[in-house]
């Protein structure tokens, strides 16, 4: 009898080891680990469960990321912009001056300017959608290698709406107390600063269309 009850509690120590060490995970003889198996496998789509009747979404940390929130800091009332001087391509000296009578979007940018490229083709189509004797984009290139660079640069990423402009000083830049690249304005009829946006932004999203629109009236 006592040795049948001995065999019977060391089966059982050797079954709740078992148990523990499935349970919580520990490391072999040999160095390994050995993790604990998960009780209930994870969806493997990208939607979250919802509760009854709401709509379900997907999962912002999976696919491509959210668009970035347009945020526009608005001048009320809008404020004088001092007369900076760039090229266009046609290696003419311009200023804001000779944009007076219509809206425009002065953006400064540059090649080297991650953010700066990424936006580039939204403002192409927004030039493309928008353009007009009313309202125009004006992508103000700071490169110091000047118009040959941005050439270069339209012709990669196949821009055919926006017309070139260079400062290769960049003292637009300072001119116009830019924090951040791109930095872009919104300038009214008569050259005055309506308000910027810092950062890239989709140009050609409902929103940005849209305020642009409330100015072209």
């Amino acid at each position: 009898m006592k040795r049948t009850l001995l065999v019977v509690a060391a089966v059982t120590a050797v079954v709740v080891l078992a148990a523990v060490l499935y349970r919580t995970g520990t490391e072999t003889p040999a160095g390994t680990s050995v993790a604990p198996k998960a009780e209930i496998e994870p969806p493997k789509t990208a939607e979250r469960a919802a509760a009854p009747g709401a709509k379900t979404t997907s999962d912002p940390a999976v696919g491509t990321p959210a668009p970035e929130e347009f945020r526009f800091t608005l001048l009320d009332p809008p404020g004088p912009l001092p007369d900076i001087r760039f090229m266009d391509a046609e290696k003419r000296w311009l200023t804001l001056a000779d944009f007076r009578g219509k809206v425009i979007l002065l953006n400064l940018w540059a090649t080297w300017c991650i953010p700066c490229v990424r936006e580039m083709p939204s403002l192409d189509r927004l030039q493309e959608r928008l353009g007009s004797p009313g309202f125009q984009v004006v992508a103000l290139s700071i490169d110091v290698s000047g118009l040959p660079e941005v050439e270069r640069f339209y012709k990669k990423l196949e821009l055919k709406s926006l017309a070139m402009y260079v400062d290769k000083s960049a003292a637009s830049r300072l001119a116009l107390k830019i924090k951040g690249m791109p930095t872009t304005l919104l300038i009214d009829r008569q050259g005055r600063e309506i308000g910027r946006v810092t950062g890239a932004a989709e140009w050609d999203s409902a929103p940005a269309t849209e305020l642009i629109r409330r100015y072209l009236k």
